[in-house]
C-alpha cells in the first residue's frame, strides 16, 4: 500500500511529525510504524516506580493518531528501498515482510542505551533503560525486590532513578560515575554539588571518580568491582551511561552520517543524502548554537521542535527557519531541588576559547521570604565579554526554576543582550515570584555588567 508520508518511530518525535504533517497537509495520507506495540513516555520512565499510582500510567498510548486519521503500523521496519521509494516491514520472524511506498519519509528512529563491554554485564538484574513498557514491567518487579541497588551512571538518567527509588522504603541505592562530579556535562560544579547535597540528604551513596571494572556472581548479578578494586553488593544494576543514535537502518540505507554518529541532515531535517528523506530527534545530527560543532543532543524538547520543522515542511517550505543551531537546555528535580540549565556553561565557554562575563544571583522565590511555598533560588549567567550577548544560563531552586530556565532558553535563542536582560520587564507577584527589586535574572546580568567590555568600554 502506498502513503504519501510515512513515518518510522512510535516516540515523541515520531508522533509530532506525524501530527504534524496531518495538520498542514489535510489531504495527503499519513503511516506511523513503530516497532514497540506498548511504549512510554521516556521523560516519565524514573516515575514509573514510586510517583505513579502504576507503571501502565506512563504508556504512551495511540489516541493523537487515531483522532487525525493518522494510520498506524506494529513491525520492524528491515529496508528503506530509496530508489524505489519503499520501505519493508516484518511483523514477526515468521511473517513475510510486506511493502509500504512513500513520497516523503520520515526517521524518528530514536536512540539505543549505550552498552560498554564490561566483563558480567550480561548477567541477570542488570538493565538498561528501554522505551518499552513491558520491559520496564520487568525492571518494575525486580526493584521491588532488590534491596541493594546500583546506579551505574550520574547523569540525568541515573541522578532521577536514584531520586526516585531512595523514596521507597527499603532501598540502599548507589551511584557510580566515572566522572569526578554527577551531571557534569550538563553544569557546573557549584550546582552539581547541589544535586549531590541532595542525594545525600535522601541517603543516596555516591561514588564518583570510579569506574565498574566488572560484575560478580553466577547468573544472576550479585556484585561489582570498582576500578580501585572494593566492591559493592547489589541485587540489581540498572545502567545510565548514556545513548547513542539509532541509525542501523540509516546507515543500512546509504544515508550519510555525521561526526556524532547521527543522521545528516540540513536545516529544515532533509537528510543530505535524499531530499525525500527527513531525520528527527535523537537519530538526526545537531549543530551547536553557538560553536556550529556537530553534536548529538537527546532531549524530547529538542526532537518534538524537530518534528514539528519537518512535519510543517515536507512538501513545501511553509514554515522558513533560520538555523541557529541546538540549545542544550536541561532540567531536572531531585528531592525539592530543581536544576536547570541552558547553553554553554561557563565550563564549556571556557574550553571553547569564548571571552566571557559571568553574573550570579541568590534570593528567594516569593516575597516577601517568609510568604508560604517560598524556595531558595540562585541564577548564572554566562554572556560574551566583548558583545554582551547571553551565551548560557543555570538555575537552581524551587519549582519557579523550570519557568526561569524557559525564559533563559528563549533569551539565547534571541541572541538577547545583557543591557536587555538587565532593563528586562517583568511580572511579579508576592505568592509566585521573586521581588521586582532583586529579580534574579536582572540581578545576575548587573553582576556580570561590570566586567563586561560592550561597546568596547570595560
Amino acid at each position: 500500500m502506498d502513503y504519501d508520508v510515512i513515518v518510522i518511530g512510535g516516540g515523541p518525535a515520531g508522533v509530532v511529525s506525524a501530527v504534524t504533517a496531518k495538520k498542514y497537509y489535510p489531504d495527503k495520507s499519513v503511516l506511523l510504524i513503530k516497532s514497540v506495540a506498548k511504549g512510554v513516555i521516556p521523560c516519565g520512565i524514573p516515575y514509573m516506580f514510586n510517583t505513579l499510582d502504576k507503571p501502565e500510567d506512563n504508556a504512551m498510548g495511540d489516541k493523537s493518531l487515531e483522532s487525525n486519521g493518522i494510520a498506524l503500523k506494529i513491525g520492524e521496519v528491515t529496508d528503506v528501498l530509496r530508489p524505489e521509494k519503499k520501505v519493508l516491514v516484518s511483523s514477526g520472524p515468521d511473517s513475510q515482510a510486506e511493502s509500504f511506498g512513500y513520497k516523503k519519509l520520515i526517521l524518528a528512529l530514536g536512540s539505543v542505551p549505550r552498552i560498554f563491554p564490561i566483563p558480567g554485564i550480561e548477567k541477570k538484574g542488570i538493565y538498561a533503560i528501554r522505551k518499552e513498557l513491558d520491559y520496564l514491567l520487568s525492571l518494575y518487579k525486580d526493584v521491588q525486590e532488590a534491596s541493594d541497588i546500583v546506579i551505574v551512571g550520574g547523569g540525568f538518567i541515573g541522578v532521577e532513578f536514584a531520586d526516585e527509588l531512595s523514596s521507597m522504603s527499603g532501598k540502599k541505592v548507589t551511584i557510580v560515575e566515572a566522572l569526578p562530579e554527577i551531571l557534569a556535562n550538563s553544569f557546573d560544579k557549584e550546582f552539581s554539588l547541589l544535586a549531590k547535597e541532595m542525594l545525600s540528604k535522601k541517603g543516596v551513596s555516591l561514588i564518583t571518580d570510579k569506574k565498574v571494572t566488572s560484575f560478580n556472581g553466577g547468573e544472576r548479578v550479585e556484585s561489582l568491582t570498582l576500578s580501585d578494586g572494593s566492591t559493592l553488593p547489589c541485587q540489581l544494576v540498572i545502567l545510565g551511561m548514556g545513548a547513542s543514535p539509532n541509525v542501523s537502518l540509516a546507515k543500512k540505507a546509504g544515508l550519510n552520517l555525521g561526526k556524532s554518529g547521527a543522521i545528516l541532515v540540513d536545516e529544515y531535517l532533509r537528510t543530505d543524502s535524499d531530499k525525500d528523506i527527513f531525520a528527527v530527534g535523537d537519530c538526526a545530527e545537531k549543530k551547536d548554537f553557538f560553536t556550529r560543532e556537530r553534536i548529538s543532543v537527546m532531549l524530547a524538547s529538542t526532537a518534538t521542535a524537530e518534528a514539528r520543522i519537518a512535519g510543517a515542511n515536507l512538501f513545501q517550505i511553509k514554515a522558513v527557519r533560520e538555523n541557529k543551531g541546538t540549545i542544550a537546555c536541561y532540567s531536572t528535580k531531585i528531592g525539592n531541588l530543581v536544576l536547570g540549565s541552558a547553553g554553554l556553561t561557563e565550563t564549556e565557554a571556557e574550553a571553547e576559547g569564548f571571552e566571557i562575563s559571568v553574573g550570579t544571583a541568590d534570593c528567594v522565590d516569593r516575597h516577601p521570604g517568609s510568604m508560604p511555598g517560598a524556595s531558595k533560588l540562585r541564577v548564572k549567567l554566562v554572556f560574551s565579554r566583548q558583545s554582551g550577548i547571553l551565551l548560557g544560563g543555570q538555575v537552581a531552586g524551587g519549582e519557579s526554576a523550570g519557568e526561569i530556565l524557559n525564559m533563559l532558553s528563549l533569551a539565547i535563542q534571541k541572541s538577547s543582550s545583557l543591557t536587555e536582560l538587565e532593563t528586562l520587564q517583568v511580572a511579579t507577584h508576592p505568592k509566585l515570584t521573586a521581588a521586582p527589586t532583586i529579580y534574579p535574572v536582572i540581578m545576575a546580568a548587573q553582576q556580570a555588567l561590570g566586567s563586561c567590555q560592550i561597546g568596547g568600554e570595560s
